[in-house]
């Protein structure tokens, strides 16, 4: 079996193939998400904490969390779910998928480091590698570099002490006969001074028209009772003419 084991600290990962069925058979029967130690699979793992994120079996089906079985499964899968992609809006399909159970039938595992031993993984953990694409949320912004959320809810403005803006990962581009320039994404669910003003007025106009439509309708009910009054008074008055004649 081969085990795909990733370091997130790092960003690299590296294929390893374990033919011992000793070493193996641990993994059998365990699902995915479940934490295992690494002392099973050498001496050089001592110390290391794995997580089970996934795998495909020996013809190449991806496993799928949730699929409490140790076989492949057919399932009718729509938009929004894993191991699928719709080509049409509202498509479904019935797709093969292998459940999160490990069995023997898994071709490649996927481990990911999770808690780091004593010794360094050649391949894994010894050569860190820059992140070439940074976060655009922007809280997830804030969690990478420890900012502040710098929003002052008394006042309702923004602070900019901890500005997010000015801690975008941007990458560099480079063409031959062109100056130097560097992109950066577009922050995602920023809040910004103009957004909080936006969302003041929103919420006073939703007020006015809840306001403007009350006394529309406190008009409209005043001047039903006075029309209402005054047919009944009419037809009281023919009522009566009717009689004495």
């Amino acid at each position: 079996m081969k085990f795909n084991i990733s370091f997130p600290e790092t960003g690299q990962q590296k294929c390893i193939e374990i033919d011992d069925e000793k070493k193996v058979r641990f993994f059998y029967d365990r699902k995915m998400g479940e934490e295992v130690e690494g002392d099973v699979l050498g001496d050089e793992f001592k110390g290391y904490t794995f997580k089970i994120t996934g795998g495909n079996d020996k013809q190449g089906f991806s496993m799928k969390q949730g699929v409490l079985v140790n076989k492949r499964v057919r399932l009718l899968l729509a938009a929004g779910v894993s191991n699928y992609r719709p080509r049409r809006t509202g498509e479904r399909k019935r797709k093969s998928v292998r459940g999160c159970i490990i069995s023997h039938d898994i071709g490649v595992l996927h481990l990911v480091v999770i808690k780091k031993g004593a010794n360094e993984l050649p391949g894994i953990t010894d050569d860190p590698r820059p992140r070439r694409l940074g976060p655009k949320r922007a809280s997830n912004i804030r969690k990478l570099f420890a900012l502040d959320k710098g929003v002052n809810k008394k006042e309702k403005k923004a602070d900019e002490r901890d500005d997010v803006r000015r801690y975008v990962v941007k990458r560099e581009i480079v063409k031959e006969g062109k100056p130097t320039r560097f992109r950066a994404p577009k922050i995602q669910r920023l809040i910004t001074a103009e957004r909080l003003r936006r969302k003041i007025r929103e919420k006073a106009d939703k007020k006015n028209r809840w306001v403007r439509a009350k006394e529309a309708a406190k008009k409209y009910n005043t001047l039903l009772n006075k029309v209402l009054h005054e047919r009944h008074v009419a037809d009281a008055k023919l009522k009566e003419a009717a009689k004495s004649s």
